[in-house]
């Protein structure tokens, strides 16, 4: 398979597409690292700094089952037909994938294989799926600065299991506990009004 972004500029921007893109059509690109591949496709809208109104919360749910498929150890994606003939406008895409396609450039210049065990054992998918889990349930959650950072957590995790490149998702998984922390202070301080997590943590230390 082609580099990502070498696949994704041929399939939506080189080739002639209809104005409306199926997940089922997307999936034709992924080639073996299908799961991986979902992940970056469906973390970008939330992961670039660029309006995705309703479309987070919907591909969130996705990248749930994905990861919840992953921890289960399965080989490739089983998702409900519905969600397969889910379509999205072509320009949409094309808009998001003008600002994410550079992004993958930049990592597709630093990744190689290294570190597979991370990508390809069990433990390793499992502890990514977890970690994905997690994250995908921070995007769902309908307050701001609770999805970018997650988002770009899977981001970043997908595309190390893209490239069989345990030392990316291993940083994509420092990012998604980064995003865990911070949508846990978030939902913290709104819960107690305005107390951040740190705060928080502090006065129950002092109890």
């Amino acid at each position: 398979m082609a580099k990502l972004s070498v696949e994704l500029q041929r399939y939506f921007f080189e080739e002639d597409r209809q104005p409306d893109v199926k997940l089922a059509d997307i999936l034709k690109l992924a080639g073996d690292s299908i799961f991986g591949f979902l992940f970056v496709i469906l973390s970008v809208p939330s992961a670039l700094p660029v309006p995705a109104p309703g479309y987070s919360i919907p591909f969130a749910i996705v990248i749930f089952v994905l990861a919840v498929q992953l921890i289960l150890g399965y080989k490739s994606p089983q998702l409900p037909q519905p969600m397969m003939n889910a379509e999205m406008k072509l320009t949409i895409v094309q808009g998001f994938l003008k600002k994410g396609i550079p992004l993958l450039q930049r990592i597709e210049a630093l990744t190689r294989p290294r570190l597979t065990f991370i990508c390809t054992s069990l433990p390793g998918r499992i502890l990514i799926g977890c970690a994905i889990t997690l994250m995908s349930i921070s995007m769902m959650i309908p307050i701001p600065g609770t999805n970018t950072l997650p988002a770009i957590g899977i981001f970043v995790t997908g595309f190390g299991l893209v490239e069989d490149d345990g030392a990316i998702s291993l940083a994509g998984l420092v990012l998604c506990v980064l995003g865990a922390t911070l949508s846990i202070s978030i939902v913290v301080a709104l819960w107690f009004g305005g107390t951040s997590l740190v705060d928080q943590i502090k006065i129950w230390l002092g109890r």
